[in-house]
């Protein structure tokens, strides 16, 4: 638990230089655009769109989910999903990207998956407005159980800085990893739930309590049971506390063996 506690004392120190760096990284991702910084509401938009015309009124043909409007139960799960598979993949390439940059310096290497993940905030807040707005728009009120959406965000924010830390260490050790990331969140992306309901698909009782296991869906479908007002996150104990069982795990593994090579990293690259 020492490591873990060295590496999250890092993040808090260095906060501010996090969101400094994250602001400067989006600013430097966009100055070539004419549309700039717009594009990171217009990317996801337009993605949106195309998941609804082939999955919504493709293949599930403009059906009711839980009688929820389709589109208003794949907005929800497909905008937490492009800011878990962005920051992921964001994180888990940062060390081993910038990694030669700050080696020479005295630089808390650890922060970097973190300015990934702040750097995909921009994004995520103007979907999560959109969302709020179609929720509204369809009739579904504010009601008690959104005030759980704080519970759900900084259980994801916390998952994606376990994972990411984990990520862009073993993505500098060995470079293969961020290519097999890659080819298992495509198979996550039609399994954690963003545009399918895993428990609509005919799949054996087994398998679909496996599935839930997924920390992914875990996330997903509390985003939707917190604006859709269907339950408290503590209703789903055996899920929550295997949520924070594995988010503890991978952090404690991320900061072993972040520690353990950071020195080494530039050896690596």
């Amino acid at each position: 638990m020492r490591e873990v506690w060295l590496v999250i004392k890092e993040q808090l120190i260095n906060y501010s230089i996090i969101f400094r760096m994250s602001k400067y990284e989006d600013k430097a991702t966009y100055q070539s655009h004419y549309l700039g910084l717009l594009w990171q509401i217009f990317n996801p938009l337009i993605q949106v769109g195309i998941y609804y015309m082939v999955f919504g009124l493709g293949v599930n043909g403009g059906n009711k989910i839980d009688g929820v409007p389709y589109i208003l139960w794949m907005i929800i799960g497909i905008s937490t999903w492009f800011f878990i598979n962005g920051s992921v993949f964001g994180a888990s390439n940062s060390i081993y990207r910038q990694v030669g940059l700050v080696a020479k310096m005295k630089f808390p290497i650890s922060i970097l998956p973190s300015v990934s993940i702040v750097s995909n905030l921009t994004s995520y807040v103007w979907m999560t407005i959109i969302v709020v707005i179609s929720l509204i728009k369809f009739g579904v009120s504010p009601s008690l159980y959104w005030l759980q959406y704080i519970y759900y965000f900084i259980a994801m924010i916390c998952f994606l800085f376990a994972f990411g830390i984990l990520n862009a260490t073993i993505t500098t050790l060995v470079r293969d990893y961020h290519i097999m990331l890659q080819s298992l969140f495509r198979v996550l992306f039609y399994v954690s739930g963003p545009i399918w309901n895993i428990e609509n698909r005919n799949l054996p009782n087994t398998l679909v309590r496996l599935l839930k296991l997924n920390p992914f869906y875990y996330l997903i479908n509390g985003f939707r049971d917190t604006f859709l007002s269907k339950a408290w996150f503590w209703e789903k104990g055996n899920y929550t506390l295997i949520f924070w069982l594995m988010l503890l795990i991978i952090l404690t593994v991320g900061a072993h063996l972040h520690l353990k090579f950071r020195a080494k990293f530039m050896d690596y690259v």
